[in-house]
């Protein structure tokens, strides 16, 4: 099941990249006019941006679907313990089992007035 989400999730991934490139921003009407062509696109003048930003829209909520997903997904695996719970368990482990060594103090080095 993980790795479906996970395959849907970088498809979705792919897919807002590509159409985000694919968009032109606000300022790109301005350029339309002195002739770069961009006016004659697949869509028409109107028809790409609303086509553009509801697929946009559908691939990021599918995006952030499939992240919130594979979130809890990996917070909630069966058997899997916290990195850091584990380490914690064996340093208490560890602690009990042999008491902490006492060293002995190095002697102070001492200080010759000038």
């Amino acid at each position: 099941m993980e790795k479906l989400v996970l395959v849907v999730h970088v498809l979705a991934a792919i897919g807002v990249i590509g159409l985000v490139l694919l968009q032109h921003g606000k300022g790109a009407d301005m350029g339309a006019s002195f002739g770069s062509g961009a006016s004659g696109s697949l869509f028409g003048v109107s028809g790409s941006s609303n086509f553009m930003s509801r697929a946009t829209a559908g691939f990021v909520i599918v995006f952030f679907t499939t992240s919130l997903t594979l979130a809890y997904m990996a917070s909630h695996k069966a058997g899997d313990v916290s990195v850091v719970k584990s380490h914690a368990a064996k340093t208490v482990g560890a602690d009990e089992a042999a008491p902490a060594a006492v060293k002995p103090e190095a002697p102070a080095a001492e200080v010759v007035p000038k």
